[in-house]
């Protein structure tokens, strides 16, 4: 079948040389997705109290737009996959840059702290469509044997335009101030990664259906299965699955630590925004850099061990800022913890591939998308609470670094040796 589906459109290969092109195109999509993300990492946590009426440690209320982010995002990732599946991987991601285009608009005329939770709303809807599309259509179009490769190519695009995108608003903010400078830069990435994805980008459900007959010429066998049916398996049945899932919802407690607390905390140690932007901007830069090895290294020498250390490698860091006193360390140590992410970010995802059939791929990785990023929501609510009830921020640190630690375990009892 599959000799079949070839026969009729020749183009339909897969591979990352074949179809370079076109994955070249969907990682510009990624990197216009996390400069969207990104450019919320340093500003809009650093200016919450003076343009935002937020008063001083208020801790849950600055954690909140992070927690409705996260319940947001996990909920698009769950239900994009299954959508794409019916409607098509460039359909989606085109509703991804079109339900963006107000958030800009909302922040240069926020008149309130709720304006910036509506527009992260919006932003939510964003990530969790773009980002899951731009992954989905190039795990289409390489092989079967590049999953880490694509999971860590597609990474370094997404979170070094994090990086840049924070350290770069953080510049753009002292010349036009906070709302100017949000506009411009927001607008100018929506509507670029809108007009890109309708002009630039095809449709990739054909080499996803390749992929399907492939399997199916192979022996492997896949029963059709409904949304449900797959949501319960990933998280209560398939022990691999869980792990990886567990393993995706706590790791994001260490990157909303980051997007939340440590611009605040940075500043109340006396450094100004920019030098609070460039310490987080190496944390994004070396995550996503090194994702280029990581990613294609699991491949070769397998995912668990890669995952393992590098949620170990998270918590340490992670409890390691709280305990030094200088920008020097402090970039040293941000530098640690996205090394610990490039570890593991890439090669869960790429191990939930594995364990997925072909037809049920995008969904399994939707299940697992969901999971990971409502560790957003429950790690932001939980840091938030601990915040605000001990009006300090050292508690947040520590929770962080012991459920790292934690998670990592259960992949090492969990995960088979050979992922």
């Amino acid at each position: 079948m599959s000799s079949v589906l070839a026969q009729t459109n020749p183009s339909i290969e897969h591979g990352i040389k074949t179809n370079k092109r076109q994955i070249g195109l969907q990682l510009v999509q990624i990197f216009l997705v996390g400069l969207t993300i990104g450019m919320t990492r340093i500003v809009i946590p650093g200016l919450a109290e003076s343009e935002f009426g937020l008063a001083d440690q208020s801790f849950f209320l600055l954690a909140s737009f992070v927690v409705v982010f996260g319940i947001v995002k996990a909920v698009m990732n769950l239900f994009a996959g299954k959508l794409s599946e019916t409607y098509g991987r460039k359909k989606i991601l085109l509703a991804g840059w079109l339900v963006a285009l107000p958030i800009p608009f909302m922040l240069l005329y926020a008149p309130n702290w709720n304006w910036i939770i509506m527009a992260t709303v919006l932003l939510g809807f964003n990530q969790g469509l773009c980002w899951s599309m731009a992954l989905n259509s190039k795990l289409d179009l390489a092989k079967s044997s590049q999953k880490g490769l694509v999971n860590g190519v597609n990474e370094f695009a997404g979170y070094a335009a994090v990086g840049i995108a924070g350290l770069a608003t953080a510049y753009i903010v002292t010349w036009f101030g906070a709302r100017e400078g949000l506009f411009y830069f927001s607008l100018t990435v929506i509507t670029t990664g809108l007009v890109l994805a309708k002009l630039t980008i095809v449709e990739t459900l054909p080499w996803a259906h390749l992929h399907h007959q492939k399997s199916v010429e192979a022996g492997a066998t896949a029963e059709q299965k409904t949304l449900g049916q797959l949501f319960k398996m990933a998280t209560l049945q398939s022990k691999p699955l869980f792990a990886l899932n567990q393993a995706g919802l706590v790791e994001k407690f260490t990157d909303a630590i980051v997007w939340i607390f440590l611009p605040i905390y940075f500043m109340s140690q006396g450094i100004s925004l920019i030098e609070s932007g460039a310490i987080i901007a190496v944390y994004g830069i070396v995550w996503g850099a090194s994702q280029l090895i990581t990613g294609p290294l699991s491949d070769k020498i397998g995912r668990k061990g890669l995952i393992v250390w590098g949620m170990w490698f998270c918590g340490l860091g992670i409890i390691a800022i709280p305990l030094t006193q200088s920008v020097t360390l402090w970039s040293l140590e941000a530098a640690f913890i996205g090394l610990g992410m490039a570890m593991l970010y890439p090669n869960l995802g790429a191990a939930v591939g594995d364990f997925a059939p072909a037809q049920h791929r995008a969904s399994l990785i939707g299940v697992y998308r969901f999971w990971r990023d409502a560790g957003y929501a429950i790690g932001a609510l939980a840091m938030g609470i601990m915040a605000q009830w001990s009006q300090d921020l050292l508690l947040p640190f520590w929770f962080v670094g012991i459920a790292m630690f934690l998670s990592g375990l259960v992949v090492v009892l969990w995960l088979p040796s050979k992922n």
